[in-house]
């Protein structure tokens, strides 16, 4: 059914396609037609950053930014589901066209920057759901705000959801806003991570529970650049890294005529690249923080690459475009074997 579906939304604008794709997987939830989709993949339970898991396949931000559509994203069988990027305000993100499919490649170019309705409709939205399982909730800042005052954004937002998430995502990684990965050199995120790191703790203690708090870092990434980021979030003690956003490189995807987009590229040209800054990332900071491995996964045999370099949970979203639903169950089936590989090596 997704492929019929999929060939229909090929032919239309693709931002105009996610938002018809949403409402798709949002009549099929509410008509029971969910099983037409997908069938849900068997259990596989962890447990990571004090959280279980009913299986460790995501749902990556970005797809429902404003947690419009938690409960029928659940239903498809994701382990966990992640929203936003949400901002203090809303804001329209930039100018249109910002999306962009390269099938040849099965990747996407995106330069919607953080187009959403702002945090407090997030957590509205977020509140009315009725799915109970694993909600990540990912926040960002405003573009008008100046780095100077980043932090003021993201505590703003980290205070907004804590009570509903799960887990807080930090986004200071996208591509799409104006200097906000100047935020991952090591001078500004040691200042930056030990204000939320401040704030997280005393959230906990207000709130009665801790939540996990994660980086969400780029790939695009040099030796000295994932050695400073190792350093401070160990020294921090922060919960965890998701590794990684989208790259601006375009050298897999050279002489497409949309490469010169600007934006992050998703989708399959980010696996390889993705995965790398993933194991060297797990090999800095080794059994301190668990990692989740995002970027490139378009099968099955992608997810378990993912873990076998070092991540505990995977997450995607541009394989929704080109694989649909199906890819959930697929991926699971292949993290299953390549738990049990590791376990049997240990």
């Amino acid at each position: 059914m997704y492929n019929l579906a999929r060939n229909l939304l090929f032919k239309i604008d693709a931002e105009r396609a996610h938002h018809l794709a949403l409402k798709g997987i949002e009549t099929a939830y509410r008509t029971g037609l969910n099983p037409l989709l997908a069938a849900p993949p068997r259990g596989l339970p962890q447990r990571v950053f004090g959280i279980d898991f009913p299986n460790p396949c995501g749902l990556a931000a970005g797809l429902d930014k404003d947690g419009a559509h938690i409960d029928a994203l659940a239903a498809l069988g994701f382990g966990f589901i992640e929203v936003g990027t949400t901002t203090p305000r809303p804001q329209s993100g930039n100018p249109k066209p910002r999306m962009f499919r390269l099938p040849e490649h099965r990747a996407v170019i995106n330069r919607l920057g953080f187009n959403n309705q702002g945090v407090d409709t997030l957590v509205r939205n977020a509140e009315a759901a009725r799915y109970s399982g694993v909600l990540g909730i990912n926040i960002g800042k405003n573009k008008d705000t100046p780095n100077e005052q980043a932090a003021d954004d993201y505590l703003h937002c980290l205070e907004r959801v804590y009570a509903r998430a799960s887990y807080i995502t930090v986004n200071i990684s996208s591509p799409n806003t104006q200097g906000l990965r100047d935020l991952q050199e090591e001078d500004s995120l040691r200042r930056f991570v030990g204000a939320l790191r401040e704030r997280q703790e005393q959230l906990a203690g207000v709130h009665g529970a801790r939540k996990p708090m994660l980086i969400k870092i780029a790939p695009d990434l040099d030796t000295a650049q994932m050695d400073a980021i190792a350093a401070v979030v160990t020294e921090a003690e922060v919960d965890g890294l998701i590794c990684t956003n989208t790259t601006i490189d375009r050298s897999a995807v050279a002489g497409h005529r949309h490469a010169d987009q600007a934006g992050g590229l998703s989708g399959a040209p980010l696996l390889r690249p993705a995965t790398e800054v993933l194991a060297q990332m797990a090999q800095r900071v080794g059994d301190a923080m668990p990692l989740i491995g995002v970027g490139g996964i378009m099968s099955g045999a992608d997810a378990a690459a993912k873990i076998e370099a070092g991540a505990s949970l995977v997450q995607f979203y541009s394989g929704m475009v080109y694989r649909g639903p199906a890819l959930i169950g697929e991926a699971v089936d292949a993290m299953r074997a390549a738990l049990a590989g590791a376990e049997s090596a240990a």
